[in-house]
């Protein structure tokens, strides 16, 4: 178990270890991160077409997401309303800041493109499954398992590359205490929920380890313990993000660090725009450390769990 846990860490720590500085390079590598999220999502589509009993697992799938991401939030919020009362952190004035998206259906946009991908690597495989068997099944799997390699090593690359200092980390106790209570919090459920799952402790953990980041948790997930509980990590940390767009305009002036904190890893990319928006430019470097430092957890977290 170890050794799979190094195979799958060291393309991460390869990419970590790649300087970057040729702007044009690290727009290729950004895409490159976005293109290997949607083939992933995409094969894990069409190995859910290869379940038996399709229409059952995925009710099944719906069923365990919805009681993973309850537990999750019944967890997360009132942690986070705690550090809240304790921060008497405050958010700015509401000014829009320049670039934010003013419509929320915009914002949520790509989080239902990823859902279309799934869904279309679903039919995908359905009808590819017609002609081909489980030989599709097959390939798909060790396909998926390559573009995981690749996408590791862009993700390391990108955050050795985030233009993100150790020492501003560090020294950011709003976004360290943030992403602590919320990383906490969140494998607490991951304990609580995984009864409920049938799952192992540790199989517990690993699934509410991706923080928000619904895209990775899925890939790592499905990867080791098949694409229907990479369906359910999946869902359960989009619907973290859905939510997180919901509450950030109702409590970001009075709760600043729920607010901030509930988005987990997507703090300082998808939803950094809502913060932005609704909180003003003050809680933008809180997000911004908060996110980073979920994201920098989330991976070897995920892996360190699977492996036990």
């Amino acid at each position: 178990m170890l050794t799979g846990l190094l195979i799958v860490l060291l393309p991460l720590l390869l990419g970590y270890l790649v300087p970057v500085r040729h702007a044009g390079l690290l727009g290729g590598i950004n895409r490159g991160v976005n293109a290997s999220v949607y083939v992933i999502l995409l094969l894990m589509g069409v190995g859910l077409a290869g379940l038996d009993d399709l229409a059952g697992q995925l009710s099944r799938m719906g069923g365990q997401a919805l009681a993973l991401f309850t537990v999750t939030a019944l967890c997360n919020l009132p942690a986070l309303w705690w550090l809240s009362r304790r921060l008497g952190l405050s958010a700015g004035n509401s000014t829009v800041v320049a670039g934010a998206p003013t419509s929320k259906l915009a914002a949520l946009g790509g989080s239902l493109a990823l859902v279309g991908v799934v869904i279309l690597g679903v039919v995908a495989g359905l009808v590819g499954g017609a002609w081909l068997g489980e030989a599709l099944f097959l390939r798909a799997e060790t396909l998926a398992e390559w573009v995981l390699y690749a996408l590791l090593a862009l993700i390391g690359c990108q955050l050795r590359n985030s233009g993100m200092p150790l020492k501003q980390i560090l020294l950011n106790r709003f976004g360290l205490a943030i992403a602590t209570t919320l990383a906490a919090s969140s494998l607490l459920a991951g304990l609580l929920a995984a009864p409920l799952l049938g799952l192992s402790w540790s199989e517990g953990l690993a699934m509410t380890a991706g923080f928000g980041w619904y895209s990775l948790s899925a890939i790592l997930i499905g990867d080791q313990l098949g694409p229907l509980l990479g369906g359910v990590a999946f869902f359960n940390d989009l619907a973290r993000e859905l939510l997180a767009f919901l509450l950030i305009p109702l409590l970001i002036r009075r709760h600043a660090a729920l607010a901030i904190g509930y988005g987990g890893a997507t703090s300082m990319d998808f939803t950094l725009p809502v913060i932005q928006q609704h909180g003003g430019v003050a809680c933008v470097p809180i997000a911004v450390v908060s996110g980073f430092i979920l994201s920098l957890l989330s991976p070897p977290l995920i892996l360190f769990f699977l492996s036990l």
